[in-house]
């Protein structure tokens, strides 16, 4: 661990509102845990509706009063691209943070969630200077005899509530602090409770880029406090919330109460088709890396393997292989490949899955346990002898845990790929190119990966079909989740 880590460890228990490091006003803590041994390593406020009230007037007084309301497009550029910079001068400091609040491979997280994030602000600061409004000659009935000019412009819609999940927690900040500051909102950012830190050192560095206070705020806190107070919160114009689709639909249930605008990137259970031309070793692999990356713990995991009968044995096989030389431990350990679930519920819930597998009849070809010792982890799973009514086939598992089954024909995948309340993402894997276009019309999901999986850009809208969310993170398309368009017409 470097000494930037030890040096932040040391003071980070206090969260961001203004320009203000503070306490909860209750004096509540939460404890950070450590899932590679269950042990907690730091606290951090517990935050309630009274902090949320303090943060949310913060960020209103910065949007409507002070520099930020004045600053330019390109000054606006300048900030994200100077707070990218600052993320890659503190890469592995970061890097260090997600692999002990989170538990996941150190040099993951420097080459992915770091990488990504650093990436997507540097994509966002492009767009600070790009948003547009358009002119059009307007035709008035009423009015023959008069002459009228019309445009539209984009406005940022003002103060924004974000609520973050714990698998990737820097990312996330980032995909919702990004295009916020870019189009000149503010913000209230909710990190989950499970993996504050992050988000706490993202702050310290947005202060330090020369933000002014009130900009972002970062409020740490129980989600069903904390949380729950943000997305009511009659403050805020934008709800903007990572997470699972059972949350998700609290989160709109309380932003429509206001009418408050809002997006949702909700869970997945996203099908790997394996199709009969593939090489089977390749498959395995991509296979393997679709669910185990990030222990499983990611909304796009590939979860459902359909296999074609021809390839299905062999597939299994050298899938099995790879899951069982996985080398499981710490997070902060360079020479981990696969560490621990976040927390013991997690471990828990994930436990459950693939024994209720088991009861309906399941089995798996490796893994299918917890290890033995301290922290939440769980081996890599794969399970066969499934049916598609299986509760562990249907249902977000979130954790490394995937289900094998064989099919016959493009048609029979696509209708059981689809067999599914979600449609966040899917990948094929043919080199016949003319049976894969014909596969990815029929497939219900927000991005259908061809040979890959699991592979995001910045330019690349990402959001789910169905219950899986209600918007588009990235790309072009975020833009209008935080801005609004106002038409303005002139008689001349």
């Amino acid at each position: 661990m470097n000494e930037g880590t030890r040096a932040f460890l040391s003071r980070a228990g206090r969260m961001l509102i203004g320009a203000d490091w503070v306490d909860a006003r209750s004096g509540e803590t939460l404890p950070v845990t450590d899932p590679a041994s269950g042990e907690a390593f730091c606290r951090v406020p517990s935050a309630d509706a009274a902090d949320i009230d303090r943060a949310v007037s913060a960020a209103r007084h910065a949007f409507e009063h002070g520099e930020w309301s004045k600053m330019r497009p390109v000054d606006r550029e300048r900030l994200l691209l100077r707070l990218a910079d600052l993320l890659e001068a503190n890469a592995q400091e970061l890097a260090e943070i997600e692999a002990l609040d989170n538990g996941k491979p150190v040099t993951m997280a420097r080459h992915v969630d770091v990488a990504l994030s650093i990436d997507f602000l540097r994509y966002m600061a492009g767009w600070a200077t790009k948003i547009e409004g358009s002119t059009m000659e307007v035709s008035v009935p009423l009015v023959r005899d008069r002459e009228f000019f019309g445009f539209t412009r984009r406005e940022p819609v003002g103060v924004v509530g974000a609520i973050i999940p714990w698998n990737f927690p820097l990312l996330m900040a980032a995909w919702k602090v990004g295009p916020a500051l870019a189009t000149g909102c503010t913000m209230v950012l909710k990190p989950a409770e499970e993996t504050p830190l992050s988000a706490l050192r993202f702050a310290e560095l947005a202060l330090e880029a020369g933000y002014p206070a009130g900009v972002l705020n970062v409020v740490t806190g129980l989600g069903h406090t904390a949380g729950a107070a943000l997305a009511s919160h009659p403050g805020i114009e934008k709800v903007a919330f990572t997470g699972s689709t059972e949350v998700g639909k609290l989160v709109g249930q309380a932003a429509v109460r206001n009418m408050t605008r809002f997006s949702l990137e909700l869970g997945g259970k996203s099908p790997v088709i394996v199709l009969d031309d593939a090489d089977p070793s390749v498959a395995a692999a991509g296979a393997a890396q679709a669910i185990f990356f990030n222990q499983g713990q990611v909304c796009t995991a590939g979860s459902r393997l359909f296999i074609h009968k021809s390839r299905f044995d062999r597939v299994v096989e050298g899938l099995s292989e790879i899951a069982a030389g996985m080398q499981m431990g710490p997070g902060i350990d360079p020479a981990t490949q696969i560490g621990p679930l976040v927390s013991a519920v997690q471990q828990q819930r994930v436990m459950g899955y693939i024994n209720s597998g088991f009861e309906e009849g399941a089995r798996a070809t490796a893994g299918g346990g917890a290890s033995e010792g301290p922290g939440f982890f769980v081996k890599p799973t794969v399970l066969v002898g499934v049916h598609d009514e299986m509760q562990v086939v249907r249902e977000e598992i979130f954790g490394p845990v995937v289900v094998a089954l064989p099919y016959d024909d493009l048609d029979e995948v696509a209708r059981r790929a689809n067999d599914t309340p979600y449609g966040l993402a899917a990948s094929i894997w043919s080199n016949d190119l003319s049976r894969v276009h014909r596969l990815i019309p029929k497939i219900k999901a927000g991005t259908v990966w061809v040979n890959c999986h699991n592979m995001l850009d910045s330019a690349m809208p990402f959001g789910g079909y169905k219950q899986s969310g209600i918007g588009r993170e990235m790309g072009r398309a975020v833009l209008d989740l935080y801005t609004e368009s106002k038409s303005v017409v002139m008689m001349l």
